[in-house]
């Protein structure tokens, strides 16, 4: 019989240094654009539509300090730029610029490569169901962890 706490941990730390291996990806990738990966997630986060920093942190997992700080960035560099919110005065709806749009379309590419490498190494219905697993793991943490509390 396995120990639930020993697979947590199992789990936990090959989750960590999946993190930090499409970290490493995501900068080379996002390299050729000029921008970090970093400002990649918040870029990317707004590509389907206008969101508040609240929304791209909840969206991203990431806190709200920090998509303020690089959206701060984003906007200086001409790749975003905020508009009214109707629904909320204070909280300015970001959106990417043309000069953003042009930066996700030098990544697009390079992602892509990488996408169809990954695919031959491990197989394209691996992926699908390593997405769809860590998709439901994501959705059961949120269930434990309310206000993203432990």
């Amino acid at each position: 019989m396995t120990d639930p706490k020993k697979e947590l941990s199992s789990l936990a730390l090959t989750i960590f240094a999946l993190n930090g291996k499409l970290l490493t990806v995501a900068e080379q990738l996002a390299a050729p654009a000029g921008i970090t990966a970093t400002r990649w997630q918040v870029l990317g986060a707004v590509l389907d539509g206008p969101r508040t920093q609240a929304d791209i942190a909840r969206k991203m997992g990431i806190t709200r300090q920090s998509v303020q700080r690089t959206s701060t960035k984003l906007i200086d560099d001409g790749l975003l730029e905020s508009i009214s919110n109707p629904s909320h005065r204070k909280a300015m709806l970001l959106k990417p610029t043309e000069k953003g749009f042009e930066s996700i379309a030098k990544i697009s590419p390079h992602h892509g490569a990488f996408a169809l490498r990954l695919a031959d190494e491990i197989g394209l219905e691996s992926m699908a169901q390593l997405s769809e697993l860590l998709g439901e793991l994501n959705l059961a943490l949120d269930n434990l962890i309310p206000n993203n509390k432990p």
